[in-house]
């Protein structure tokens, strides 16, 4: 038995090794390409090379965590061709091992970087990737917020079953704590209208939104002007960042609690229930990865060649991809459930590997 564990570290070491030299050599890339990018994009806002070379370093984890499936794909093919041309897999094979069990060890081995990825890397490449989107506003769109206001302004929701409030402003600073020609709506239960309120300007304290130059009217009208007038709100300035942020900018270990607070607030939590999803079924995507790769490395020996095996296996990871973003777009308009999804690429993906896998075992 001692010899079958030293034969499994030695095939999940050398996995692993070609799921590094992948995802290395994709990082450099796409740190030059988004250098280039943002040198393209800053031109002529007076921004400096370190900022640039900073920014970038910001944006990296959420490219790479983006490329991660394609370097498992990708290191898994290397890994096993190597395995392959050395005539390692004809000797584990006439040792009695099946595809199955030299399987074992990569797909363990992805699994956990899969878990890895979605509990410690993206909160990081969240947190660093709003960042990058502070840092995105302040240089190169020229904007105060990171809020997106149209031309019809910023509309806020906030209160609970018994009672809410609609705000309205024109524009909006200080990161979405300050709100300027506010108009609130106020509602109560089963949406009866319970009065308005027009102020100059609205500044986000604790518990309460101060409301300056307010004039405050019920349901029938008669306003009264309030120099200073306090509408209280459990919003706090990260909630409202974030409820007009990307998903990616949100930790896993944040997105149950802020979808439940956009929901509760009437907010569409959708997108960040997909997003959700979708990281909960990445491990499972990273194994169909290794299915992949190993199915078509199998035919390295039986003609095609490493060339063809690398574009073979780029071609399928982009469709896998463009699979996602399909089922993702279907998600996102109600067509298809969110659990289904978010899981279906996961789960389409291991069904072909596995079906090639048993095509090339079996015959």
């Amino acid at each position: 038995m001692s010899w079958s564990w030293t034969l499994y570290r030695y095939l999940a070491l050398q996995f692993l090794l070609g799921v590094a030299v992948v995802y290395g050599a994709f990082l450099l890339l796409a740190f030059s390409i988004d250098i280039v990018d943002l040198i393209n994009r800053t031109s002529g806002h007076n921004v400096t090379t370190g900022v640039i070379i900073g920014m970038s370093l910001l944006q990296l984890p959420d490219l790479g965590q983006k490329l991660l499936p394609f370097a498992v794909l990708l290191g898994g093919v290397f890994a096993f061709a190597r395995l392959s041309r050395n005539q390692e897999l004809v000797a584990t094979r006439a040792a009695g091992l099946s595809a199955w069990d030299f399987l074992a060890p990569p797909l363990i081995v992805a699994v956990l970087i899969g878990v890895f990825a979605v509990v410690v890397f993206t909160p990081i490449s969240s947190r660093l990737l709003a960042q990058f989107a502070a840092l995105e506003a302040k240089y190169i769109r020229g904007e105060e917020s990171q809020l997106a206001v149209s031309q019809n302004g910023l509309w806020l929701r906030q209160g609970d079953e018994d009672q809410q409030s609609v705000i309205h402003a024109l524009r909006v600073s200080a990161q979405g704590a300050r709100l300027e020609d506010v108009d609130v709506f106020r509602y109560g239960a089963r949406d009866h209208f319970l009065g308005r309120i027009d102020a100059r300007s609205a500044e986000l304290a604790t518990g309460a939104w101060v409301l300056r130059d307010a004039w405050v009217s019920g349901a029938e009208g008669g306003p009264k002007h309030f120099a200073r007038y306090d509408l209280p709100t459990t919003m706090t300035p990260t909630q409202i960042q974030e409820s007009f942020a990307s998903p990616d900018t949100l930790s896993f270990w944040a997105l149950p609690g802020f979808i439940r607070a956009a929901q509760n607030a009437g907010f569409a939590a959708t997108r960040y229930e997909l997003y959700f999803y979708t990281l909960l079924a990445l491990p499972a995507l990273f194994a169909a990865m290794v299915f992949m790769a190993a199915s078509f490395s199998l035919r390295l020996t039986r003609g095609g060649g490493l060339p063809r095996v690398v574009l073979v296996s780029a071609l399928s990871g982009f469709g896998v991809y463009f699979f996602s973003d399909l089922t993702r777009a279907l998600g996102q308009s109600g067509i298809l459930p969110v659990l289904l999804a978010a899981t279906a690429p996961a789960l389409a993906a291991i069904l072909i590997g596995m079906a090639l896998v048993f095509h090339q075992e079996d015959g």
